[in-house]
């Protein structure tokens, strides 16, 4: 396999989203957003100039350039979260018992799931100004924010909460799901 001389990535910043650089700290901000990350290798470097971002490294190695492409990700969903924002939904489904939602504080109370007595709990470990979880309609769960990682953990950790044990996951399909992932 060649050996590159070097790999870059460069990524356009849309008008309105402020990036700084201060080391191996990015903050990407707009309109009072602002998402901060540390990208910190000893080869790889992140550069700003003229509305670009240059993640580059020169003679890569295989796991390097994996790693160019991989902060490469991360700054453009840094982004376009601070653009757009993402949004999670996730569906209720019930055959027989009807369960209610609600949250209270951070966590996200599932009560009569399957007919149990004992309310399931889902841990929603972010503040609402990080992540905003709504809920509507009675069955529909709504999870919004800047952060990609924090809504998509937040709606993983809404859906694992209701996993359904000892019983023919066939038969019992009862519970929370996510129904579309998108900006």
């Amino acid at each position: 396999m060649p050996k590159l001389d070097k790999i870059s990535h460069n990524i356009s910043i849309p008008d309105g989203v402020n990036i700084n650089l201060e080391g191996p700290v990015v903050t990407v901000s707009k309109d009072g957003k602002s998402l901060k990350r540390k990208f910190n290798h000893n080869k790889l470097s992140v550069s700003h100039e003229n509305n670009i971002i240059q993640v580059s490294c020169p003679l890569p190695r295989r796991s390097e350039k994996a790693l160019a492409g991989t902060w490469a990700a991360h700054i453009k969903n840094m982004i376009r979260g601070v653009d757009n924002g993402f949004e999670y939904r996730l569906k209720a489904v019930f055959s027989h018992f009807p369960m209610t939602l609600k949250v209270e504080g951070n966590t996200f109370i599932i009560n009569n799931m399957l007919g149990e007595k004992v309310p399931r709990r889902a841990n929603l470990p972010w503040t609402p100004s990080e992540v905003e979880v709504r809920i509507e309609n009675k069955s529909d769960v709504i999870v919004m924010g800047a952060d990609r990682e924090k809504v998509g953990q937040t709606a993983a950790n809404i859906e694992l909460a209701c996993k359904v044990k000892k019983r023919d996951p066939r038969v019992f399909q009862d519970g929370i799901y996510i129904v579309s992932k998108g900006a």
